[in-house]
């Protein structure tokens, strides 16, 4: 029924497994067959506190029962919380704007970074420079700034101009001109293939564009929220950004984006907005997230999490050294780069059948995105069940 449906109503843009979830509990996922499966993929790194959390769930419920929305017209109290929590876990003086989704939030970083070329250089500076195998989001212009060419479809051009994208950090340097605004980047590229930045080079580039007045935005849509054991991979690369995006792991679930920066006073009243950003549903929900990793991170617990499941992964590497060629990626964002594409598929089709998934990622890539509560039994069960699908493949 829930596929004769999807293929009759739902735009396609996706290719479905037709799983019917109906519960999940932490990292456990039940059909509605009753049948359980562990999540590596946490809904693609959204659900950071784990299926069905009950802190979240009451918060969402007693915020539900008062007031959803307003609009941005009047001040939302969970809002500026929430804006005063991501300045104090960042460790930066920043302000928050808050989007619907990461894409949306790379659009107003990019929004930041030309009004900065268009005040300061009158104009004369708005070029963004991005890299290889980077992904910044599915709108017009975060497609253009995404750095994979297989993303440039013409049925969608003509695109905005002013992007171009390099191989490596040190390309960036000769890639500069006096029109260049900014340079975006993940620390860690999720969709390009779970490849972590070395942080030496990080720093360097960040000193550099400090010295060149040259902004530097890093896409922390997938690492924010502390997916890589702090609450920015920035933190962990110490480094202080201009600006930086988040999404996915900040609502636990709920949709939200924030553009976070330094500067502070960018925007003026009509620069940007939007209807349902920061609402009090969503922010509601984010406060109790982050109230939630707080703690966790202070416990030890996230890092005791992240040391279990590197060494349960690293078993797996070792074990299937005929189908995986190197082990990547930091905290809980972690991938195993496998030999061919075709086994790639081939993985998280039987991984699947054995109840544990799993996602591709570039340069084939099987990423594992578990969320960041997961137990050791959890993650047992899980390589338990990765282990007996990688038996099945020759």
């Amino acid at each position: 029924m829930l596929e004769q449906l999807d293929k009759q109503y739902v735009l396609h843009t996706y290719a479905r497994n037709y799983v019917n979830f109906k519960k999940g509990i932490n990292a456990t996922l039940f059909d509605e067959n009753d049948k359980d499966y562990i999540d590596f993929t946490s809904g693609i790194g959204v659900v950071s506190v784990g299926h069905g959390n009950q802190e979240v769930a009451q918060a969402i419920c007693n915020q539900a029962s008062n007031i959803t929305h307003i609009s941005n017209l009047y001040a939302i109290e969970p809002q500026a919380k929430l804006a005063e929590k991501i300045a104090k876990y960042s460790q930066m003086d920043v302000r928050t704007f808050f989007a619907n989704s990461g894409a949306e939030a790379n659009e107003g970083a990019i929004k930041i970074a030309r009004k900065y070329g268009k005040t300061k250089y009158d104009g004369k500076r708005y070029k963004v420079i991005t890299l290889e195998h980077s992904f910044h989001g599915r709108t017009i212009t975060t497609v253009k700034a995404t750095g994979q060419s297989s993303f440039h479809s013409p049925n969608f051009a003509p695109y905005p101009d002013g992007f171009s994208f390099n191989s490596a950090i040190d390309d960036i340097y000769n890639a500069i001109d006096d029109e260049t605004v900014a340079i975006m980047i993940e620390l860690v590229q999720g969709e390009g293939g779970v490849q972590p930045f070395e942080k030496e080079a990080v720093q360097e580039l960040a000193k550099f564009l400090k010295q060149r007045d040259i902004l530097l935005i890093i896409d922390e849509v997938q690492t924010g929220v502390y997916r890589t054991g702090e609450f920015l991979a920035s933190n962990l690369y110490e480094i202080e950004p201009d600006i930086v995006t988040l999404a996915k792991g900040l609502g636990g679930g709920v949709p939200i984006g924030a553009v976070v920066t330094t500067h502070k006073d960018i925007f003026e009243a009509g620069d940007h907005g939007s209807t349902f950003g920061g609402n009090y549903l969503c922010t509601a929900a984010a406060n109790k997230v982050l109230d939630i990793l707080e703690e966790y991170k202070d416990s030890g617990a996230l890092d005791e999490a992240i040391i279990y499941f590197d060494s349960k992964l690293n078993e797996i590497f070792e074990k299937y050294s005929n189908l995986f060629l190197q082990k990547v990626g930091i905290g809980l964002i972690k991938g195993l780069r496998v030999k061919d594409s075709d086994t790639l598929a081939l993985i998280i089709k039987k991984a699947f059948a054995e109840g544990v998934l799993v996602l591709k990622a570039g340069r084939n890539t099987l990423r594992l995105l578990p969320p960041l509560t997961i137990s050791k039994d959890e993650i047992n069960e899980g390589f338990k069940r990765l282990d007996d699908a990688l038996s099945k493949i020759d």
